[in-house]
């Protein structure tokens, strides 16, 4: 398994983090590569925008005029990119899709200055990257806002109280319906874990707002990482924010699509043995009410992920990068994680918000709801697992048994994935 740094797996920067988010492979193109030439380069195929907004029934939705306009997503990352602006110009333009609108704010203190050769740094202009320009893809015509903190987010509490106080400062100020949140910790990296409930005052604070607040629910299937950034746990684990009851916990899955973004095959869970989706129950959090119908399931306790969405290192969105980097370079470059699954739902919610005239705050309840109904706007995923197999720092091979994917809610896909223009319409009602 490659190194993950800052919510970012790059495997060609030998260093370690710990967050669910982005993976970039290390494969460079100077321009948009081709579906053939990402085959012939690593055997997979690399979507480019208009592929997954047909995947996602988003054209049916654009034809109505309903692309994120007059809403805000709300993007934190620790340290941002400091190409960010030209390097979405440069996406928008390759693809077509209208210029963004983009603000950038630092309300926890001044970011220190960026330094190539710093891995977390980098790892965080990946992210930023990916977060930015897909969550531009999905909803077009909303309001980007970036926020940047001046601590890296690792295990446990380090990063997080820059965090909340910048997402308390964005809901205080009415700066944002979405908050899109690409990046967690492990809930037993928190010494001790009841340091979790003293960082969840912006969650508190964006329910009363009407404020929907996402998380990526890892890419570490059924585990994750251990406080020292290198291990995963040889057992099962879950993740904060994902893991908060007000909090809607997106996972991966699969996309098997041709050139036009027809599906080829139905979404399976996302698993590739470099990467998985995140889900199983919290440590943390006991049972909210909205999943009460799932006891059998998750027992007394919080199950993650809600929804999900194309994750997959097998099936990889592309990205354009400028910052430096002294072994990556300007370009384009495969990317994914469920930093690309959230920010694809964040986009859905703020399309959902301007369809609705309103802010349609904590989400988990409503889509619960809808799931309960057997809504078409989800749509179940029933092939696949997240068992995580690896070998760890002392040379052992570990494997964490993970959950099936099966009709109906599951803790691997949750409710499932979703068709947007039908679940837009009915979260919207």
């Amino acid at each position: 398994m490659g190194a993950v740094i800052a919510g970012a797996l790059l495997l060609s920067v030998p260093t370690a983090a710990a967050r669910p988010g982005a993976f970039e492979l290390p494969y460079r193109f100077p321009r948009p590569p081709s579906e053939q030439a990402c085959l012939r380069a690593f055997r997979y195929p690399c979507y480019r925008p208009a592929q997954i907004q047909r995947a996602y029934d988003l054209p049916a939705l654009y034809r109505r005029g309903l692309t994120g306009r007059g809403r805000t997503i709300v993007i934190v990352d620790s340290f941002g990119s400091p190409t960010i602006r030209h390097d979405v110009g440069v996406f928008d333009r390759a693809f077509g899709l209208p210029a963004v609108h983009l603000s950038i704010i630092k309300p926890a203190g001044p970011i220190p200055r960026y330094d190539g050769h710093d891995a977390d740094m980098v790892g965080w202009a990946v992210e930023t990257t990916l977060d930015v320009e897909w969550a531009h893809t999905i909803a077009p015509g909303a309001h980007l806002l970036l926020v940047e903190t001046p601590v890296d987010e690792t295990e446990g509490v380090q990063g997080f109280p820059e965090i909340v106080a910048s997402e308390n400062y964005v809901i205080d100020h009415g700066l944002g319906d979405v908050i899109s949140q690409s990046f967690g910790a492990t809930e037993e990296t928190f010494t001790p874990m009841s340091a979790i409930l003293g960082l969840r005052s912006a969650f508190v604070n964006a329910a009363a707002h009407d404020v929907s607040v996402l998380a990526g629910s890892g890419d570490a299937g059924a585990t994750n990482f251990e406080l020292n950034g290198l291990d995963l746990y040889p057992v099962r684990v879950n993740s904060w924010p994902s893991s908060d009851p007000l909090v809607t916990s997106v996972g991966g899955t699969r996309l098997f699509l041709d050139a036009s973004g027809r599906r080829t095959a139905p979404d399976r869970v996302w698993n590739s043995g470099s990467g998985g989706s995140g889900g199983g129950v919290s440590a943390v959090f006991a049972r909210p009410a909205y999943q009460n119908p799932l006891a059998p399931l998750v027992g007394p306790w919080r199950g993650t992920p809600d929804v999900s969405m194309n994750a997959a290192d097998t099936a990889t969105v592309l990205i354009y990068a400028s910052f430096p980097e002294p072994a990556l370079g300007p370009g384009w470059y495969p990317a994914g994680g469920t930093s690309e699954a959230v920010q694809l739902f964040g986009g859905v919610v703020a399309i959902a918000d301007q369809a609705a005239g309103r802010r349609l705050g904590e989400l988990n309840a409503a889509l619960y709801g809808l799931g309960a109904r057997h809504a078409p706007g989800l749509v179940d995923v029933t092939r696949g697992d997240n068992t995580t197999s690896f070998t760890n720092s002392a040379g052992q091979h570990i494997t964490v048994p993970g959950y099936r994917a099966r009709r109906g809610y599951d803790l691997a896909s949750g409710l499932g994935t979703i068709d947007a223009a039908r679940l837009v319409a009915e979260l919207a009602r």
